[in-house]
């Protein structure tokens, strides 16, 4: 085992040690701008490490990164977390992203979604 993987471990349980007070904290409201990419830097670091052979590292920031998503869950400010895995949001997600699918293999170009003024319409105020 390498020293660093042994810091890089120690320094994610730290983090970890430092964020439980958080998410035990029910009146705690961190903000998903914060909560979302720290949570995708953890898994992220998580897989980088794991490549690189540096086991206990990728653990390390598994489990930090864990911790961040059951932050983003449960201490999110509006309760949106709550919110993402209802149907109609689901639903809205598949529809827009199937409109994305769409245009995006159309033939048209972007300039076309537009309204011209120029083929008879009189701006009107």
């Amino acid at each position: 085992m390498m020293w660093q993987d042994l810091v890089f471990m120690l320094g994610s349980g730290l983090s970890i040690i430092f964020l439980a007070p958080t998410l035990r904290d029910s009146s705690a409201r961190v903000p998903l701008g914060t909560s979302l990419p720290s949570m995708t830097i953890g898994f992220v670091y998580s897989t980088t490490f794991f490549t690189l052979g540096m086991s206990f590292s990728a653990l390390g920031a598994l489990a930090a990164g864990s911790m961040w998503s059951l932050i983003a869950l449960f201490r999110s400010p509006q309760g949106v977390s709550m919110k993402l895995l209802a149907r109609e949001n689901l639903a809205l997600f598949v529809s827009d992203l199937l409109y994305w699918i769409d245009r995006r293999r159309s033939d048209r170009s972007t300039a076309e979604q537009y309204v011209s003024f120029d083929h008879g319409h009189e701006q009107q105020y």
